[in-house]
């Protein structure tokens, strides 16, 4: 079995229940639900006890109780630019505003990244009378880019200088 098969077969045992995310998440627990939707998605492993609650909820095998557990190989966008609406304005986000953040944070922090892996995130509905809002917040660490060959007085990492 291919880890995309275990999803397709996740979303399919769902659907039969008409569970929702939110009840899968607190099934499981233990980790930040949005983790736990992208571990079911096939895009982020979950730790061996959450791993061993999704069998017993799910009714797996041990091998598929194990490749919940397994690193996934991570990217599941089929194509680029992503044809989905909602996935588009992500993207469309990331080409609009992208230059814009890498600017604004090198200009607070130095000469790094924001890391996906050392990362958090949450979402909400925000009710607002025109309509209600997504509301995310991304919290990712920030890795400063290592200068190496570096002779004395220059610093090693590109943290900002004061």
């Amino acid at each position: 079995m291919k880890r995309e098969d275990l999803t397709e077969k996740l979303l399919d045992i769902k659907r039969e229940k008409g569970w929702t995310w939110k009840y899968i998440q607190e099934e499981i627990g233990g980790i930040s639900p949005i983790l736990i939707t992208a571990a079911c998605m096939g895009q982020m492993k979950l730790p061996k006890a959450q791993a061993r609650k999704a069998a017993e909820l799910f009714g797996l095998s041990v091998a598929e109780e194990r490749m919940l557990n397994e690193a996934p190989y991570r990217g599941s966008i089929p194509q680029m630019p992503p044809t989905d609406p909602l996935i588009y304005r992500f993207y469309e986000l990331v080409m609009v505003y992208g230059t814009t953040w890498k600017e604004l944070i090198q200009e607070e922090f130095g000469d790094g990244i924001m890391s996906a892996i050392d990362f958090n995130m949450t979402m909400e509905r925000e009710a607002n009378n025109k309509g209600d809002r997504v509301k995310m917040n991304l919290s990712g660490k920030f890795l400063p880019y290592k200068y190496y060959g570096n002779e004395e007085g220059v610093p090693d990492y590109g943290f900002k200088e004061g």
